[in-house]
């Protein structure tokens, strides 16, 4: 993928160049990156990565056709935990919810329904919603 002039990806090209940005970004092997795997659970990473990931994915996925260029809190939530409407005593609001789901599309919420505790909100970044997105936003 590196310097070609692909105008797509396909699904396993966009997996293992999500594999490959995690692993540079992060340090981590091959082997540790499942689709299941959470970024600050799994894959050790910190708030400080997630800008270094969202670069790296960046400049994998951008062609000399097609730059991919990802939005500024679109890939992951920013600002959000500093907004007393969003988050209440540590516990994202229904409000901070509702507007997560709404910008997030690519991520599964399902575990955060049950506990809304801003340190769970971490869990919910994996591989695969990284992929997804990826996948979502080259076909837009």
């Amino acid at each position: 993928m590196n310097g070609e002039f692909t105008l797509s990806f396909d699904r396993t090209q966009i997996e293992e160049g999500v594999r490959e940005v995690l692993e540079d970004a992060l340090g981590v092997d091959a082997e540790d990156v499942k689709p299941t795997s959470t970024l600050t659970g799994d894959l050790g990473a910190e708030s400080i990565d997630f800008l270094d990931i969202q670069f790296r994915l960046e400049k994998k996925f951008s062609t000399p056709a097609n730059p991919f260029k990802i939005e500024q809190g679109e890939l992951f939530p920013e600002n959000m935990l500093q907004d007393a409407s969003m988050v209440e005593n540590g516990k994202v609001t229904d409000k901070g919810f509702a507007l997560l789901k709404e910008k997030l599309p690519h991520i599964d919420f399902s575990n955060l329904e049950k506990d809304r505790s801003v340190g769970k909100l971490g869990e919910v970044f994996t591989v695969k919603s990284l992929t997804d997105f990826v996948d979502n936003k080259l076909k837009a």
